[in-house]
């Protein structure tokens, strides 16, 4: 099984590099993004949230601090197609805005801390440099 994240180029130590969505989300709620910009994260978000789960709504202590502090999370490269299909927009969204982002691929991206038929949420095996095996 193939995974696939697009994520930041670069990430704090210690932390997971932050996913495409959550630069978005980023730029949305600093105000930077303009008004047709704005207009397609807010439809890319609601398509998004209604097209797979939320595995912090299925478990919401995958992303408490104190249990997990560093987690990441992937889509299954088989699995999500679909998905896949409308992140070339949030690439360009973040190009335009001048954010790194880079894409990885892994057969091991991490401890699964959880798993749905197009995702997982993992723990990577080293937090101190939390890259996947390439």
């Amino acid at each position: 099984m193939t995974y696939i994240r697009f994520e930041a180029s670069e990430a704090a130590p210690g932390k997971s590099p932050t996913g495409i969505f959550g630069l978005a989300n980023g730029l949305a709620r600093a105000g930077r993004l303009t008004p047709e910009d704005w207009a397609f994260w807010r439809a890319g978000n609601d398509w998004y949230d209604a097209a797979y789960p939320d595995p912090g709504a299925v478990d919401p202590s995958l992303f408490d601090k104190t249990l997990n502090p560093v987690v990441s999370c992937w889509f299954r490269l088989t699995a999500a197609s679909h998905l896949l299909a409308r992140v070339p927009g949030y690439l360009d969204l973040l190009d335009r805005y001048g954010i790194g982002w880079v894409e990885r691929r892994s057969e091991d991206p991490g401890v699964i801390l959880y798993a749905d038929e197009v995702q997982v949420v993992v723990r990577p095996y080293d937090t101190t440099s939390p890259r996947c095996k390439s």
